[in-house]
């Protein structure tokens, strides 16, 4: 066994971040990893570059990373794959939480985090033995599932390698070059387990670093590529202030300073000395999970901040000249459609730069999940309308049509012609460009999904006797098979 490749599937709708595609880093590390014992290594990450299935299918195996909303897609791959006799395994937060219904389409599950595992198993099979050994996987055998004993967290995230972004088609030849933002991680984990969030389950509630010598050496391979962007791929990349802080010094000790972005807590803003730094080092604009301005639904999502927290933490990285992209979730057991209201309001008021005002999804591995399932209040699960953006469960004090129409009027409000305006009028130029963009996406988006919110509609006024037609996901992969099929590309599958 030579030669193996990573998939990352498209999701299954365009979102605020199309036209920045940034690779997860999952795939790249065991891709480097595998690449650093001897394997040839490729990655196809579908938002880089288009997938090459004659490419693929010469692979000895296949990896698959999935998420809740790209699962269906990586499903239909995978069936093709392996109709080729190709082994596909597969890795992710859905398929971690989901390894039964995975294995439907998948030979192999690697649950959690495969770092540590990622060579023993290729080497299992390679030698089509030692399954019953590698921890965290689910396979099939003689007819059974098995499911391996629990993996254990990554014992140290510093010994990870630098991710190859070569590896990925369509950087090869120049890697970062192509990235107009390049994710550096520094950390996982996160102890505040949100109701609706499924990073814990995945990645734990004890956080764990890499050194800042670690981080050092990727800024430093950023600058030496020529590259001035960085997204520090943490859950929350100020979770440790002592150590962001020192992490932060070094950086611009040595003038290791390209422009930053990151996803933070709302709290970083109690800590001025922090706040200095994080400007002193370039920061450019923080990513802040805000969820809700209903102080009871802040309790319901166990958020652990409250309205006034936000409303100072905003004040304070405005004055520092720190951009904010806000992320708001509707729709928890205590929202109405008031709420929503004084949602935009209140985005509006207090200048937020950008904003993503997402619908409360009950992704599989969170608490939300298994409330609401067990309540019998989830409408479909056809995971590709798991993205935030789509109504998926039965709201409490909403129709799902009032929750789908008035997230969409809120969105559209808030990226408004006024609003972009009213940031040309002062010559912000760069939040003219962001708002203008969110105003074309908003528009393009309604209108795909205008099927969608009149489904909500019908339900709203029928019932739940309507079911939803499954999203055609992988047409277009499906459709290059049947072309290799019709050139005797697939005449004989590969013998396993």
């Amino acid at each position: 066994m030579k030669k193996i490749i990573f998939i990352e599937p498209n999701p299954p709708d365009f979102h605020i971040f199309t036209r920045m595609p940034l690779p997860r880093l999952g795939t790249l590390l065991l891709g480097t990893t595998l690449r650093q014992h001897g394997y040839e290594v490729k990655s196809y990450v579908e938002s880089v570059g288009e997938l090459d299935l004659k490419d693929v299918l010469s692979a000895d195996a296949v990896g698959i990373s999935t998420i809740t909303s790209t699962s269906k897609r990586s499903y239909e791959i995978a069936k093709l794959i392996r109709m080729a006799g190709i082994p596909v395994f597969m890795g992710g937060p859905h398929v971690t939480y989901m390894p039964d219904e995975a294995l439907e389409y998948c030979d192999y599950v690697l649950r959690g985090e495969a770092d540590d595992h990622i060579v023993d198993f290729v080497k299992a099979l390679e030698r089509k033995d030692g399954f019953g050994s590698i921890p965290g996987l689910s396979y099939r055998k003689d007819g059974k599932v098995f499911h391996n004993k629990d993996v254990t967290f990554c014992k140290d995230v510093d010994n990870l390698p630098c991710p190859d972004f070569k590896l990925v088609k369509g950087l090869e030849e120049h890697g970062y070059n192509k990235l107009r933002i390049t994710p550096i991680m520094t950390s996982r984990g996160c102890p505040y387990d949100c109701s609706f969030c499924s990073v814990t389950g995945m990645f734990g509630q004890k956080y764990r670093f890499r050194s800042k010598e670690r981080v050092i050496e990727e800024l430093e391979n950023v600058r030496a590529n020529g590259r001035d962007w960085v997204f520090f791929y943490d859950d929350n990349f100020c979770a440790h202030k002592k150590r962001t802080k020192e992490l932060l010094s070094t950086m611009i000790e040595k003038k290791l300073t390209p422009s930053w972005t990151a996803q933070v807590r709302v709290e970083v803003a109690k800590d001025p000395e922090l706040v200095d730094l994080m400007k002193k080092s370039k920061c450019h604009t923080v990513y802040i999970g805000l969820e809700s301005v209903n102080p009871e639904t802040l309790k319901a999502y166990n958020k652990k901040q409250s309205v006034e927290d936000i409303t100072e933490g905003i004040k304070v990285l405005h004055k520092k000249g720190i951009r904010i992209h806000g992320m708001f979730v509707f729709g928890s057991d205590q929202d109405t459609t008031d709420t929503i209201a004084e949602t935009v309001a209140f985005a509006k008021k207090n200048d937020l730069d950008s904003v993503q005002f997402l619908i409360l999804t009950p992704l599989p591995g969170t608490k939300c999940y298994r409330d609401l399932d067990r309540e019998g209040r989830i409408i479909t699960k056809d995971w590709s309308l798991y993205d935030a953006h789509h109504v998926v469960y039965e709201p409490k004090l909403m129709s799902y049509y009032d929750l789908q129409l008035e997230t969409m009027r809120a969105t559209k409000e808030f990226y408004s012609i006024p609003q972009i305006v009213r940031r040309a009028v002062k010559f912000d130029l760069f939040n003219v460009s962001i708002k203008t963009y969110g105003h074309n996406l908003t528009k393009k988006w309604i209108k795909k999904n205008q099927y969608f919110l009149e489904y909500t509609k019908a339900l709203t006024n029928a019932g739940r006797n309507i079911e939803l037609a499954a999203k055609k996901t992988a047409e277009d992969v499906k459709e290059k098979f049947r072309q290799l099929e019709l050139s005797g590309h697939l005449a004989q599958p590969k013998v396993q």
